[in-house]
């Protein structure tokens, strides 16, 4: 791409910027970051392009998810482990629904910047600077915290590195041994309909692996571990392209793509996705990711017209990569059968083969009459059994769910089997941003997922 570089960002219009006060600071943090070795490897991201290729055909299914905003105290091996188990228990449960392979993609190890509707907002009378993200700013109310300090750029990259290292190990360690699945632990399924039906899954599992073992081809680590890769939003340029790097695969390898082989690889992560409030076709964000190698997203809504998503594909896949792009769409449970036909329509005529992931977190959310925000769970499961259905009648394929969640036991959104109701939202309401499905309610609508799978197969 002759006309591309992974500067060239910076002679378009840019939303979302962060002013630094102090420029000294800002180069010494990007020049510290330049000479890091990446985070993630060009053969990883490559991987995961073939598997996006084959979510694309409806060959596979996506489960992303993790994090509204990281916060650097994330970094520690009860909440990594946390996310990671329900990620694995929420795949398993959806590879018996759907009957196909699921790929896991986790906001994890640099979801820190998160981007705000203003750049500053008004706490106890006084007004500072927003809350951007603990790669950018802190979040105590006060004004020296509040100021972008680039220190904190250098430290996401840290705790980004720590917790990859740990997660990788953790998985390379047996975390994700399908041989002993009730070592994920069942104890917070509470709910003994729920606890009965994954119990039930295990032990399909466990009775599978055991004929596998059988007839003797139970021979790799295929079943004792598994890949879990790694994404954010893609929203502080000057640390993504710190970290992008010209990189080469060895042409003998099986999971190199065509077209992406010396290419410039974003290192940061796995895959980067631009944001409802920063996908401009004439603007700074789509003109970095129309170069990178990477698999990306991009967040469409109400506000997208489908001649204006046609041109942002072109723009950024203009091979027509399959699998390429992946389109996260958040309408909300009301609107979705409005919008989503028309843009399924749109790219179908123009020949691009995206994924599609239905977010159904961000277009549902809402704020109780104290003003605390919320999101309905009955909501979430019935944006994303429209978007099935939707995509069923269109010829189409939903690829995957695009969920904001935790493995703890938080009070963010309300319902599921539990109950939680607005006036318990306060138990242990932690978000630092948007709410998220504690770890009983994201298993649980792993399960209705999969029912909605298993009533289209039987249908």
């Amino acid at each position: 791409m002759a006309d591309w570089s992974p500067d060239s960002w910076t002679t378009k219009p840019i939303k979302q910027d962060v002013v630094y006060e102090d420029a000294q600071g800002v180069k010494d943090a990007l020049d510290k970051l330049q000479k890091l070795p990446p985070l993630v490897t060009s053969h990883e991201i490559n991987t995961l392009n073939n598997n996006l290729k084959n979510v694309a055909l409806g060959k596979a299914f996506v489960l992303q998810g993790g994090d509204c905003a990281e916060l650097f105290d994330y970094c520690n091996q009860d909440m990594i482990e946390a996310k990671v188990k329900l990620l694995l228990q929420m795949s398993l449960v959806l590879i018996w629904g759907a009957n196909k392979p699921v790929i896991r993609i986790a906001r994890i190890a640099g979801q820190f910047a998160k981007p705000r509707s203003s750049p500053t907002e008004v706490v106890n009378g006084v007004e500072m600077p927003s809350f951007r993200g603990d790669n950018i700013n802190g979040f105590d109310a006060d004004a020296k915290s509040r100021q972008p300090d680039p220190s904190r750029l250098v430290a996401a990259y840290f705790h980004s590195a720590a917790t990859l290292n740990y997660l990788r190990a953790s998985l390379s360690s047996g975390l994700a041994d399908l041989h002993s699945p009730l070592d994920w632990g069942l104890g917070h399924v509470i709910t003994p309909s729920i606890k009965e039906q994954y119990s039930r899954i295990v032990g399909a599992v466990k009775d599978a692996l055991r004929f596998m073992r059988t007839v003797g081809i139970d021979k790799d680590r295929g079943v004792e571990t598994a890949d879990i890769y790694t994404s954010h939003e893609g929203l502080a340029l000057e640390y993504e392209q710190s970290l992008t790097r010209q990189l080469s695969t060895p042409t003998t390898s099986s999971s190199t793509s065509a077209g992406t082989t010396g290419g410039f690889y974003a290192t940061s992560a796995h895959f980067l996705w631009i944001g409802d409030r920063t996908r401009q076709l004439d603007g700074a964000h789509v003109e970095f990711f129309r170069g990178i190698a990477n698999p990306i997203g991009i967040k469409i809504g109400p506000s997208m017209a489908p001649d204006e998503l046609v041109r942002l594909l072109d723009v950024v896949n203009p091979t027509r990569e399959v699998g390429k792009v992946t389109l996260i769409s958040r309408y909300g449970a009301a609107k979705i059968d409005a919008f989503l036909p028309a843009h399924i329509s749109a790219v179908q005529a123009s020949g691009h083969v995206p994924v599609w992931q239905c977010d159904p977190m961000h277009g549902n959310t809402q704020a109780t009459p104290s003003g605390v925000k919320t999101r309905h769970f009955t909501d979430i499961l019935s944006e994303l059994r429209q978007a099935l259905e939707i995509h069923r009648a269109a010829g189409s394929f939903l690829g995957g769910m695009h969920l904001e969640l935790t493995g703890e036991a938080v009070t963010e959104c309300v319902g599921g089997a539990a109950g939680l109701t607005e006036e318990g939202l306060g138990e242990r309401y932690t978000t630092f941003c948007d709410p998220r499905l504690n770890e009983k309610q994201a298993l649980e609508l792993a399960f209705l997922v999969a029912g909605f799978y298993r009533e289209e197969s039987e249908d």
